[in-house]
């Protein structure tokens, strides 16, 4: 590659390792917002027949092989910039641009999501205030908060995590003593009858959105103390105590109200909580809900801030603006801004105009992470760092289990909705234009930035030893 296109190290910033394994695995979880799941509970419920709980572990399912595929990664690349960033080093500049310009649709559009549903259950309870005035309002704080830095934030996600937890377990508690439902039929909501389980896909890939928590993992291996073992290892378990989370309060909810007839399907959730506690237990519950949207909101975009930086500092985005940090803060301003910019759309769109966008980037993302551990690992420079396992353990981490997990998220994939399609391939459309200018027309490679120790592909470490190649 030129000397035109590389990136000096002792040039290029770079994020302070500051986090530990409870912080990450807390950041995650509070960008899934386990209360998400009253979000979409009466909508997947429809669209399922009742089986909320089965369309969960399904989602979970192919969640966990994707996010074994990036622990997988990141060991390899412990950088900020996540799907980007993996498929940027295996399969080259240009289809590691146009991956995190399409993961980009989500993070962009996330924050936004957060912050309709904040204005919105402000607006209900304030009624004098616009929904669109406390949109920004909620927005404003959250900029403050992100470029104070992720430690700070990560004090605040403790604090939201505490109030979510004491909500569920009230529900959960309350739930299981209000239950409707006799014993014999406790587990029904699991087992989805025969030709169910294309609706079942449908609704798992609604819930997929809940699950990019462990994404966001991924983009704070820059600011982890020992990436290697830190970020895989809170990758999966946000994955799983997440979707354990989601699991449980979906079944819970089923033997409330078994037969899943909701006045509104957009707000199950407070019907679900009046049941089981009345005005004090609604009222808790659009409290927590809020700060769970503004917890979101916060992770959600300090996430995307990380991965437009990592871009901008690579030089595929304007690196004066989008590639710098903070002199005093060490956070990328640049980014934050320009998120916080497009995240004023939320006082224009509707709450379905906005959900619609996310998840085609996502499941498109997850595909390339699960392509990624196959070349790099059986094809690529990954194959001199194998475990200290035998071969077929070593094709069973490094090719099996990628496979499956490619081949169930573009299954996920397949059964979005045409309007999904259509926004993502616009999407993807904008993201080709803009890698044909910045390569006069793709007969440039993408500017690549090379950053030693702190980024570039790990050495073996103790529990690693070579590997022959498989054959």
């Amino acid at each position: 590659m030129s000397s035109t296109n590389r990136v000096s190290t002792e040039s290029a910033p770079h994020l302070k390792r500051v986090l530990r394994l409870p912080a990450i695995v807390l950041f995650g979880l509070t960008y899934m917002s386990p209360v998400a799941v009253f979000t979409t509970y009466g909508i997947v419920n429809d669209e399922t027949g009742g089986h909320l709980p089965a369309a969960y572990v399904l989602a979970l399912g192919v969640m966990l092989l994707t996010a074994h595929s990036y622990g997988r990664m990141v060991r390899s690349f412990p950088a900020a910039g996540s799907a980007y960033k993996y498929s940027q080093k295996v399969f080259g500049g240009h289809v590691g641009f146009l991956t995190g310009w399409t993961l980009m649709l989500d993070y962009l559009f996330l924050p936004m999501v957060s912050f309709l549903l904040a204005g919105i259950y402000l607006h209900a309870q304030f009624p004098a205030v616009s929904q669109g005035v406390w949109s920004v309002l909620v927005l404003l704080v959250v900029l403050v908060f992100n470029v104070l830095g992720v430690k700070f934030v990560s004090r605040i996600t403790a604090i939201i995590m505490g109030a979510t937890a004491l909500l569920l377990i009230a529900f959960v508690v309350l739930g299981a003593v209000n239950s409707e439902v006799p014993a014999g039929d406790a587990f029904q909501s699991f087992v989805p009858e025969s030709g169910q389980w294309t609706l079942l896909a449908g609704g798992a890939a609604i819930l997929a959105l809940s699950f990019l928590g462990f994404d966001a993992v991924s983009t704070l291996a820059e600011e982890a103390h020992n990436p290697r073992r830190t970020i895989p290892l809170g990758i999966i378990l946000t994955t799983a105590i997440g979707g354990g989370l989601f699991i449980l309060v979906a079944w819970i909810g089923s033997l409330i109200r078994p037969d899943n007839v909701f006045a509104d399907p957009d707000s199950a959730g407070a019907e679900l909580m009046r049941t089981v506690g009345g005005s004090a237990m609604s009222g808790a519950f659009t409290a927590v809900y809020v700060l769970g949207c503004f917890g979101s909101a916060m992770v959600s975009q300090a996430s995307v801030s990380r991965i437009i930086f990592s871009m901008g500092r690579d030089g595929l985005l304007p690196r004066r603006i989008f590639g710098r940090l903070h002199p005093r803060y060490g956070t990328p301003v640049g980014a934050l801004l320009a998120v916080s910019a497009v995240a004023l759309l939320s006082t224009l769109l509707t709450l379905d105009q906005a959900v619609v966008m996310i998840n085609f980037g996502a499941l498109a993302a997850f595909s390339m992470v699960n392509l990624s551990v196959i070349k790099h690992y059986l094809f690529g420079a990954g194959r001199r760092t194998g475990e200290n396992r035998s071969r077929s353990r070593f094709l069973l981490v490094n090719g099996l289990l990628p496979t499956l997990g490619f081949a169930s998220t573009v299954w996920l994939w397949t059964s979005l909705t045409g309007d999904t399609f259509v926004v993502g391939i616009l999407w993807i459309t904008v993201g080709v234009v803009l890698l044909a200018i910045s390569t006069r027309f793709f007969t440039r490679r993408p500017p690549e930035l090379h950053m030693g120790e702190e980024g570039e592909e790990l050495s073996p470490g103790p529990e690693d030893v070579p590997a022959p190649a498989p054959r």
